[in-house]
């Protein structure tokens, strides 16, 4: 079994990519998409469609409803059950989407023992402090405003009264794809906000307003996943705080500072990715699977 993870911004072409690799080199696919996994959420996540997927087995898509809980140690061993499809089933194995965090899991681990979905229960600025404190060398490597990684480090101590010095002494992590080969698709900022803007117009006219309207009677709004980009627009539009032009254009909008986001992360974390335009990128990737 050969597996590889093909990368790149929302909107910039990695589902229609991977389902052509997937045709090509027998291969099943797992979503690396923290969208996707929720049912129910369909024209928001654009994940692909039953038609589009066809005989090719998916892993990560419609795992979960949205009122049920899904993080990234759900993602790893949803990982080892499509690993293990793969080889009793001699396929390979193609890992795609965006959301960086759950690779960078898969590939650097996780340590074991903690609650992934542990909250600040004091100020951000007040708990960095409190952290400085006590792990000046592990917290210099961490901004002040960074409240991700200040609330990993504070649920660390919180939950194992352990510094996250200490901590990962003791329980090292454990990676379950170290050597995972990555590809990302590569474009330029214009072409990916056109693309971005059509992806947007084509959902609002597939029937995100009615879809957020569904999701909001079924789950109502607590759930995390009903925050996310599609669906927080379209709420604020049913609440009549902006317009329909308005809407389509917010939506645009914060899909472009995700994109960026996505692009920081990924060049921060992920150096040893091949990095090429989606035509070079086809190629390059089938020649991989039959090596």
């Amino acid at each position: 079994m050969i597996e590889a993870a093909i990368i790149g911004t929302t909107a910039s072409g990695k589902t229609a990519l991977s389902l052509d690799i997937a045709n090509k080199t027998n291969s099943i696919i797992l979503s690396l998409d923290s969208l996707c996994v929720y049912r129910d959420i369909d024209i928001a996540s654009a994940k692909p469609t039953k038609e589009e997927r066809g005989d090719i087995t998916h892993f990560g898509i419609d795992e979960v409803f949205p009122n049920e809980n899904f993080d990234v140690v759900e993602f790893l061993n949803l990982y080892k059950k499509a690993k293990n499809f793969a080889e009793e089933n001699s396929k390979n194995l193609i890992i795609v989407g965006g959301t960086g965090f759950y690779l960078k899991a898969l590939i650097d681990g996780l340590s074991d023992g903690l609650n992934t979905n542990y909250n600040l229960d004091l100020p951000l600025d007040e708990a960095y402090k409190l952290l400085y404190s006590l792990d000046e060398a592990y917290m210099k490597r961490i901004e002040s405003n960074d409240r991700y990684r200040v609330e990993k480090a504070y649920s660390i101590y919180k939950q194992t009264n352990l510094t996250p010095t200490q901590y990962f002494i003791e329980n090292p992590k454990k990676a379950l794809a170290p050597n995972l080969k990555i590809f990302e698709i590569q474009r330029d900022k214009e072409e990916l906000k056109k693309r971005v803007i059509l992806r947007t117009k084509q959902m609002l006219h597939d029937g995100l307003i009615d879809e957020t309207i569904f999701l909001e009677k079924k789950y109502t709004r607590a759930p995390n996943c009903m925050k996310s980009i599609g669906i927080i627009e379209v709420l604020e539009y049913l609440d009549g705080k902006i317009d329909k032009k308005q809407l389509e254009e917010k939506i645009i909008l914060n899909t472009m500072k995700l994109a960026k986001r996505q692009n920081t992360f990924s060049n921060g974390q992920f150096k040893d990715k091949e990095q090429m335009i989606i035509s070079s990128l086809n190629s390059e990737i089938i020649k991989y699977f039959k090596i």
